[in-house]
C-alpha cells in the first residue's frame, strides 16, 4: 500500500510537472518576458562538442574568450532541443528549422509545411503580425533551407526560384548571403532563372538598398536591405576574401543598422551555415574558424543588447552534424600501448591552425580525380606538417570510400588524415541526432530553459510575440 501511495503521489507530480511545461510553451509571454526585439543567431550543424570545440580553441590559439559560452551561456539561461524530424530520428535541416520555426514536425526536406505538405505559420509570420520587422541572414544562400523555413513555406527546400519568389511577396525588411543564382534569370553571369525575371531589379523597385560586396554592405544605409555576396554559398572563413565577401559579423551589424529604428521591433535570423558545411566535409580547420566567425557575429549582437536591454537573444542550431568527437589516439598502428598515445590537446591545435585552405576550396582546386603528384603539392602548400597515409591516398585515387556513412570521397579522406595527427575526429559526412544547445539572455529568456522538443522552441518564440 505505501509503495502504491508512493507510486500515486509520484504519478501526479509528474502530470503537474508536464502540465507546468506545456504551460509555459503555450502561453503567452507576460509584459515582463516580451522583447521588443528578438535575435536568433543559428548555428547550423552546431551541438555541445563544436561549442567546447570553439572556445577551447578560442582560448588555446587565440588567448580569446568565447561569447556563447562564456556570456551567453554562463549569464543567460539554457536548454537543450530534442532534433528529431516526423517519421524519421535523424534530421535534415528543413524539417529541422520547419519545427523551430513553425511548432510542427514535419518530414525531412520540407520548408515551412506540415507532413501533409500544408503550410503552417512560420516565426516570421508572427513576428510580422505583431508589427515586428524581418531579418534574414545566412552564410548560405538566402533561399537555403533554415531561413526559408523560418519564414515562407515549400514542398522541397530545393524549390529555390518559388522561395525568392515568396519572398518578393512577403518582403522581409533585411535579406544578406548568397544565392544571387536564382535572383537572375538565365543569361544573366551566375543567374538560374528560366522565367527571365531579374528579381534584384525587383526588389530595387520596391525601395531596397541593393549590395553586393562587403564595401556596397558597409556603406548601405536606409531601413530596406537587400545583400547578395555569392553566387550561391558564402564562402567559409577560412577561404573568405575580405575584399568581396563581408563576414558574419558584418552581416549581423548591418541588418541590425537597417533594423534598430524599428518602432514595434524587429525579427532577426542569423545563421552561420559553414558551421554545418564544415562538418559535412570533416573539415575542422574550416569548422574552428567558421566558429569563431560565428562567434564574432554573437558578439556584435551582445554589444547592441546592451544599448537596446529590451531586445531577446537566442544562440543556438538546428542539429549536429559529423558526429565530431575529439579524442586521444594512437599516432600509428605499428603499437597499441599507451606508449604510442597522444591526447589531443595545444600541440595537435597549432598543427590544425597551420591549414590555410577549406576541404571544400581543396575540392575545386584539385577535382574530383586528382593525381598523387597534385595532392602532394597541395598539402605541402596548405597543409604543412600533415601526411596522407598510403589508405587515404589510394582512397582519393580509386574513388573508393571509406565507410558506407562518409561519401564524400576526397574531402572526407583528407578530414581522415586531420584526424590522425590532431585527434579531431568524425563519425559521419551526415547529420546525429544530439540534442542542441539553446542559450537565452534577455527578456522571456527563461523559458528557454530545460530539456525539450525543437518545436516547443517555436511555441515559446511565438508565446514571446504575444501570439496565443
Amino acid at each position: 500500500m505505501l509503495v502504491q501511495a508512493r507510486l500515486e503521489r509520484f504519478t501526479r507530480w509528474l502530470l503537474v510537472a508536464a502540465a507546468v511545461v506545456l504551460a509555459s510553451c503555450a502561453t503567452p509571454a507576460t509584459e515582463a518576458q516580451r522583447p521588443k526585439n528578438v535575435i536568433v543567431l543559428f548555428a547550423d550543424g552546431v551541438a555541445a562538442t563544436q561549442l567546447e570545440f570553439g572556445r577551447y580553441s578560442s582560448r588555446a590559439l587565440r588567448n580569446a574568450g568565447f561569447a556563447i559560452t562564456d556570456t551567453v551561456l554562463a549569464q543567460g539561461h539554457m536548454g537543450l532541443l530534442a532534433t528529431h524530424p516526423h517519421g524519421a530520428f535523424a534530421t535534415d535541416s528543413a524539417a529541422a528549422a520547419t519545427a523551430m520555426s513553425t511548432g510542427v514536425k514535419t518530414t525531412n526536406g520540407a520548408v515551412g509545411v506540415g507532413p501533409d505538405g500544408k503550410p503552417v505559420r512560420t516565426a516570421a509570420e508572427y513576428a510580422k503580425a505583431a508589427g515586428k520587422r524581418i531579418g534574414l541572414v545566412t552564410t548560405a544562400e538566402i533561399y537555403d533551407a533554415s531561413p526559408a523555413a523560418f519564414s515562407v513555406h515549400a514542398l522541397q527546400r530545393g524549390n529555390s526560384t518559388a522561395i525568392v519568389d515568396q519572398y518578393l511577396a512577403f518582403e522581409p525588411d533585411v535579406m544578406l548571403g548568397g544565392g544571387s543564382d536564382h535572383f537572375l534569370p538565365e543569361g544573366r553571369p551566375g543567374g538560374k532563372r528560366k522565367d527571365g525575371r531579374d528579381v534584384i531589379a525587383a526588389f530595387a523597385s520596391k525601395g531596397y538598398t541593393v549590395a553586393r560586396s562587403a564595401a556596397e554592405l558597409s556603406a548601405a544605409r536606409g531601413p530596406r536591405l537587400l545583400g547578395l555576396f555569392s553566387d550561391d554559398a558564402m564562402d567559409n572563413e577560412i577561404d573568405r576574401a575580405a575584399t568581396s565577401q563581408p563576414s558574419f559579423a558584418d552581416m549581423v551589424a548591418a541588418a541590425l543598422r537597417s533594423l534598430e529604428n524599428s518602432p514595434q521591433g524587429f525579427f532577426l535570423f542569423a545563421e552561420n551555415e559553414n558551421t554545418d558545411t564544415a562538418g559535412h566535409r570533416n573539415d575542422a580547420a574550416a569548422l574552428m574558424r567558421d566558429l569563431w566567425a560565428f562567434d564574432a557575429g554573437v558578439q556584435v549582437a551582445l554589444e547592441f543588447q546592451k544599448r537596446h536591454p529590451d531586445t531577446l537573444i537566442l544562440v543556438t542550431g538546428d542539429h549536429e552534424t559529423g558526429g565530431l568527437s575529439i579524442t586521444y589516439a594512437l599516432r600509428d598502428l605499428r603499437d597499441i600501448t599507451s606508449r604510442n598515445r597522444f591526447y589531443s590537446g595545444d600541440t595537435q591545435l597549432k598543427l590544425l591552425s597551420g591549414i590555410t585552405m577549406s576541404l571544400d576550396k581543396v575540392q575545386a582546386t584539385l577535382g574530383r580525380t586528382p593525381t598523387s603528384a597534385e595532392l602532394d603539392r597541395l598539402l605541402a602548400t596548405h597543409f604543412p606538417g600533415f601526411r596522407l597515409d598510403d589508405d587515404l591516398r589510394e582512397s582519393i585515387l580509386q574513388r573508393r570510400p571509406l565507410e558506407r556513412n562518409q561519401w564524400d570521397i576526397v574531402r572526407n579522406a583528407l578530414g581522415r588524415m586531420v584526424a590522425r595527427q590532431t585527434g579531431v575526429y568524425w563519425g559521419t559526412a551526415g547529420h546525429t541526432t544530439e540534442p542542441v544547445v539553446v542559450g537565452a539572455m534577455g527578456p522571456g529568456a527563461e523559458r528557454f530553459r530545460g530539456y525539450r522538443d525543437n518545436t516547443d522552441f517555436a511555441r515559446i518564440l511565438h508565446g514571446v510575440f504575444g501570439a496565443r
